[in-house]
């Protein structure tokens, strides 16, 4: 009998009932928004959102296959939901407040065949523009692993029917954020509850909540300061890629800061800086002090 295991995969159904490997899941696909260039197994996949606003209408998605072996990608369009502590669900109805984009949204290839270090372009187009209301529509770009199929010719191994076996089939997937905003959208945000903690006496955890208002998502990156009680300033802190969808409100995020800098986490204050990423000046989205003591 076989059963397939997905190492690394959004939720779409096909684990449904395992819930320990949908709990892994979940916290898996919290950590892929955290990445600078997005990549599972060996697929890369740039950008790592789209984003249609104002005029924009189409955009390219590129996949790149890193391996040393071919590959095959199915490609749909999912629903997720953002929890509470930035982990993932999917769902076939929007909550409160949420609208999906996949029915804006049309693209070509459904599946690509990538050979090793081979390259392909994904074409994403806006449509049906007319039905859009004012507001964030989400949907996520899904790109699943197609397991290989047994060679022609190739004998199978005859099975023993006195004893039970299961073989696990690994599947990589990812998934990307498609986003359309139309008409009038704005949103802000601002940090609470800054908590410093010490994991196993050496391991300081920043722990805090994003709090967001308006009728559009916030993305971006965070740094993390500390500023000595004599002013000298050490970053001790990085986290890129960090989103709050709608119609989330708050969204509580902790990570570990860098203890091999020297600074004494005891005394001073740790500044917190929330910015929309951008290569040519970021725009500063909140920010917060803690005090240490």
């Amino acid at each position: 009998m076989n059963k397939y295991r997905n190492k690394i995969i959004d939720p779409s159904g096909l684990l449904h009932g395992f819930k320990t490997a949908v709990k892994f899941l979940t916290a898996v696909l919290a950590l892929m928004y955290a990445l600078p260039a997005s990549a599972q197994g060996d697929l890369m996949i740039t950008p790592r959102r789209i984003v249609f606003e104002g005029a924009t209408r189409t955009a390219d998605i590129n996949l790149a296959n890193t391996g040393n072996d071919s590959a095959t990608y199915a490609i749909n369009l999912v629903q997720i939901r953002m929890l509470e502590n930035g982990g993932f669900e999917t769902i076939t109805e929007p909550d409160p407040g949420q609208m999906f984009a996949d029915r804006f949204v049309r693209f070509f290839p459904r599946t690509v065949t990538l050979g090793p270090n081979e390259a392909q372009v994904v074409k994403v187009q806006l449509y049906r523009t007319s039905e859009l209301q004012t507001g964030e529509y989400r949907s996520h770009f899904y790109f699943r692993a197609v397991p290989e199929k047994q060679p022609l010719g190739e004998t199978s191994t005859t099975a023993d029917t006195s004893t039970f076996s299961v073989r696990l089939t690994p599947i990589f997937g990812i998934t990307i954020p498609v986003i359309i905003r139309s008409g009038e959208t704005t949103a802000s945000v601002t940090l609470s509850g800054l908590d410093l903690t010490m994991v196993n006496d050496n391991v300081p955890r920043l722990s805090f909540v994003f709090n967001r208002t308006g009728n559009m998502s916030v993305y971006g990156d965070i740094t993390v300061d500390h500023i000595s009680t004599q002013g000298k300033i050490t970053r001790v802190g990085v986290a890129n890629g960090v989103a709050v969808y709608t119609p989330n409100e708050l969204r509580r995020f902790q990570f570990d800061l860098n203890n091999d800098t020297g600074v004494d986490f005891k005394n001073g204050t740790l500044r917190v800086i929330y910015s929309a990423s951008s290569d040519v000046k970021p725009s500063r989205l909140a920010e917060a002090e803690l005090a240490l003591k």
